[in-house]
């Protein structure tokens, strides 16, 4: 994710001294420039829909009227929002996803290995790819909520998105040594456990996507007529990260940080006109910024 180039702060920079004159089409602008992002972040978080967007919106609008407050000097301003954004996910109610697996990647996958093996042909994996992917970015997204809160905002950030680790240490206020310490933990829980028990990075384990899809649907786990992931996108998490060799151990590790960022990167409905709304609502913010609402 490209939220650490210079050109890109650049744009930030001159979209909020715009902001800060009155400029409302500039308010509109950062936000459509940055929801996508907060979405797509707030999703992998929460694993679920409505949740995602409620926290996406709230921290928009949280950035938005505490613009006033960022001060360049001290850092880049998509440091300071992914800041934001960390605290308020930290802070928010639990989601149902992480509600269900209260005793982690045990409760997980004790769920994973009572789903009936259904064994598919040839053809009708074929003719059900749609759906046997759905199943298995359901199934990865679900062994994200395995992990606490900041294991699984560092592994986001850190590894599927793959942020500068001085951003990344700046964002968690720690030192650039102990993000990367902690983000080579969550690797290791995580990739622990997919070795132990996916079929996809282990051909020795028996769990395998296909096998499970009938059941995924039969569970309600999956909803064939409303996919929750492989709808509304049009690109690839991969193709929207910085892959830097020094970021990846090694080839074993990038298998598995391949496999999430093959991910969707999923887009929603334009949200700029009612984040806005709620914003004019807000006088001290109108007044403030002396934006012009015609």
């Amino acid at each position: 994710m490209k939220i650490d180039k210079e050109v890109s702060n650049q744009e930030d920079l001159e979209l909020i001294h715009k902001i800060r004159e009155g400029d409302r089409d500039a308010l509109s602008k950062l936000i459509d420039k940055h929801y996508q992002y907060i979405y797509n972040i707030s999703l992998k978080f929460f694993n679920n829909e409505q949740d995602a967007e409620d926290a996406a919106q709230e921290v928009t609008i949280k950035l938005v009227t505490s613009i006033s407050s960022f001060k360049s000097e001290r850092g880049k301003f998509t440091t300071w929002l992914y800041r934001i954004v960390l605290n308020h996910f930290l802070k928010a109610k639990k989601s149902g996803p992480e509600k269900v697996v209260v005793n982690g990647f045990d409760t997980f996958f004790g769920i994973i290995d009572g789903v009936d093996d259904q064994p598919m042909s040839a053809s009708e994996e074929r003719d059900n790819q749609e759906l046997i992917d759905e199943v298995r970015v359901t199934c990865m997204a679900g062994m994200l909520m395995c992990l606490d809160r900041e294991q699984r905002m560092i592994y986001i950030l850190g590894e599927l998105f793959e942020i500068d680790h001085q951003m990344g240490a700046d964002i968690f206020g720690i030192t650039q040594a102990n993000f990367r310490q902690r983000l080579s933990r969550v690797r290791k829980d995580l990739y622990k456990w997919m070795n132990k028990k996916c079929g996809l990075v282990n051909t020795d384990n028996p769990c395998r996507c296909p096998k499970k899809t009938r059941g995924f649907v039969e569970r309600g786990f999956v909803n064939p007529d409303k996919l929750k992931w492989n709808t509304n996108f049009r690109k690839r998490i991969s193709s929207l990260s910085e892959a830097e060799a020094k970021n990846m151990e090694n080839e074993y590790e990038k298998i598995y940080a391949d496999l999430y960022k093959d991910h969707p990167f999923k887009e929603t409905a334009d949200q700029s006109e009612e984040i806005l709304t709620t914003i004019w609502r807000n006088k001290d913010f109108v007044e403030t910024f002396r934006l012009d609402e015609g």
